[in-house]
């Protein structure tokens, strides 16, 4: 599998010089950012998987309330920028009412519209807005094959599962205003010739939007082409920047230069989705992951998962401002 070539020794670029589709202003804007919150929420919260089967009915899906307000407030007093939220993941479960499908909020538990509130929220309190969006789907297999059921490599979509995947970006990213940041997931499944015309597609909706294709696991050192190209950002999933070369922003990629900030993405506990028992890390490890990924060149994208009540559990708001507390006495306002 073809890989991207880091430029030798230098993370910096000039802006005529980059091929990247966004300015080299708008992307150093997002990386002085910094700092933003993952927004894990949805069916796998209720059923308990991760990699949820998409098996159980709507109405499984039912939290007491969904106060939105509460994330976005958590977010802006922990000093991020930005929050992401999975609009839908691999259950297929929509939390927003789709004209596609009926396993949407608007058939479940509780039909709360929890993107319009998320975009109302973050609105409310001054942080951009971010949609995360997974091409794993067990729900809406549509004659795919997911990695549930076949191996990783041998996985895919069918073109009737692509133009639904379009159809709900498409209501995503025009029924909700400005979006930041889109985060596709698991686009390793998505045919390389699909994967650009849905970049370009979504640029069009939302132009000044950053695009994350998510690399996946792994420190950025490398970056597969194959699996997650094209796409503005770099993910750093469950790792931390390389320590030999901290991030490196300028890559070579099929013979042209691209500037491309690097986002590393990992949980406040040890899962995804709200988990009983899931405490958070240690007070030194959470600072700890927040400095060196801002030293060594990214942006954290903390995952902070809302319980079955809809909201986010003391233990991790208490987490998050002791580790904003840790950073202001070490002169790191956020």
């Amino acid at each position: 599998m073809p890989f991207e070539t880091p430029a030798a020794g230098n993370n910096l670029i000039e802006p005529e010089n980059g091929n990247q589709r966004l300015k080299l202003q708008k992307l150093q804007e997002w990386e002085r950012m910094g700092y933003g919150m993952f927004l894990h929420f949805g069916m796998s919260t209720f059923d308990g998987a991760e990699l949820s089967k998409g098996d159980k009915p709507s109405t499984f899906y039912a939290p007491q309330k969904v106060d939105t307000d509460q994330w976005i407030r958590t977010a802006r007093d922990a000093g991020m920028k930005y929050a992401v939220l999975t609009t839908k993941h691999v259950s297929g479960h929509c939390l927003w009412p789709s004209k596609y499908t009926d396993y949407h909020v608007g058939t479940s538990g509780n039909k709360t519209d929890v993107v319009r509130d998320f975009v109302n929220s973050c609105a409310r309190y001054g942080i951009m807005p971010g949609f995360y969006y997974c091409s794993w789907d067990n729900h809406h297999i549509m004659g795919s094959g997911t990695p549930s059921y076949i191996a990783w490599g041998d996985a895919y979509t069918t073109e009737e599962y692509r133009e639904f995947q379009w159809n709900q970006l498409e209501e995503l990213l025009t029924q909700y205003g400005e979006i930041g940041e889109v985060w596709i997931d698991i686009p390793g499944v998505l045919p390389r010739d699909y994967r650009q015309k849905l970049y370009n597609q979504i640029a069009h909706w939302q132009p000044e939007s950053v695009i994350m294709m998510n690399h996946g696991i792994g420190d950025g050192s490398q970056f597969k082409i194959n699996y997650a190209w094209p796409t503005d950002l770099i993910a750093i999933e469950r790792f931390l920047p390389n320590s030999q070369t901290k991030h490196i922003r300028l890559r070579t990629i099929e013979g042209k230069q691209y500037y491309m900030p690097g986002e590393v993405c990992d949980p406040i506990g040890k899962e995804w989705f709200f988990k009983e028992g899931d405490t958070p890390r240690s007070d030194a490890e959470l600072l700890g992951m927040y400095l060196v990924s801002r030293s060594r060149g990214t942006n954290l994208l903390l995952d902070v998962p809302p319980d079955k009540n809809g909201v986010i559990p003391k233990m991790y708001v208490d987490a998050l401002m002791q580790l904003r507390k840790n950073l202001n006495t070490l002169s790191l306002n956020i």
